[in-house]
């Protein structure tokens, strides 16, 4: 779909796009089958799209997955998707949801191929994450993907690194300019590959005490980790004194900062407090 089509169906709706949905479509038709092709779709496969818009990309997904669930928070884009696929007689080959997809249930799905609002990016990945897939393919903001990939140490890495870095192995497959899209946004974009781990990279005894630990440590990435975790004490015990005592002398890696800290050593810290405190 051009850029004149897309103005065109637009227009005959009376829609004018509202930036802070992040209403940006790809035009550039490589690269929209590159990102496609990227997820290597097969006929008996349901695939998962977030924020469809008007069809761009659902097309093409449509053509060759079993099923596509698409999930639209403005309604007046989710008609002009209706019409499109109608055209295109691939109507029935797709579910289309009216909502906030970080609010309403996403359904069972084998894979996940989206140009996501990147408003929502962060939310969303750790959504999608807590669910079974095979694959996704997904385009973000570049610096929003330079963070999923960060190393340790780098001003890019972060909670959503560690988070996403237990539950998935994320690879930039692609940048892509700005002027691949209409309206062509200030920014430019990457389509990153997510597929989750069959078995996580190190053990973590308690999920949530981990998830935690690496919200308190990184809320306050400048502090020593050993005064993130005592200023957030009501989440890892009901003992202060014990606590203090395992900051002292059980814990490692205690005056280093959150950025120092790969997943694995935040991993055995966060174990620690489960048996210890």
């Amino acid at each position: 779909m051009n850029k004149e089509e897309i103005i065109r169906r637009l227009g005959e709706n009376g829609i004018k796009l509202v930036k802070s949905l992040g209403q940006n479509f790809l035009i550039d038709e490589r690269v929209l089958r590159r990102q496609v092709d990227f997820a290597n779709l097969e006929s008996s496969e349901t695939v998962l799209e977030i924020g469809p818009g008007i069809g761009v990309l659902t097309v093409e997904i449509a053509k060759r997955a079993g099923h596509v669930i698409a999930i639209e928070k403005d309604i007046r884009l989710a008609k002009i998707l209706s019409d499109v696929l109608r055209e295109k007689d691939l109507l029935e080959k797709c579910e289309i949801k009216i909502g906030d997809a970080v609010k309403i249930e996403l359904g069972n799905f084998d894979k996940v191929v989206s140009n996501l609002p990147y408003q929502i990016s962060s939310p969303i990945t750790f959504k999608i994450i807590e669910n079974e897939f095979k694959l996704a393919i997904l385009m973000y903001q570049y610096e929003f993907a330079k963070r999923l990939v960060a190393k340790v140490g780098s001003k890019d890495y972060s909670r959503l690194t560690v988070n996403v870095y237990y539950k998935a192995e994320v690879h930039i497959l692609e940048k892509v300019p700005r002027s691949a899209f209409f309206p062509s946004p200030k920014v430019d974009s990457a389509i990153v590959e997510i597929k989750p781990r069959k078995e996580p990279p190190f053990e973590v005894l308690d999920e949530k005490n981990f998830k935690d630990l690496v919200d308190a440590i990184f809320m306050q990435r400048r502090k020593k980790i050993k005064n993130c975790i005592l200023s957030n004490w009501t989440k890892f015990t009901k003992n202060k004194d014990r606590l203090e005592f395992a900051v002292e002398r059980l814990l490692p890696n205690m005056d280093k900062r959150a950025e120092e800290l790969t997943p694995e050593d935040i991993g055995k810290i966060s174990n620690i407090l489960v048996k210890r405190v």
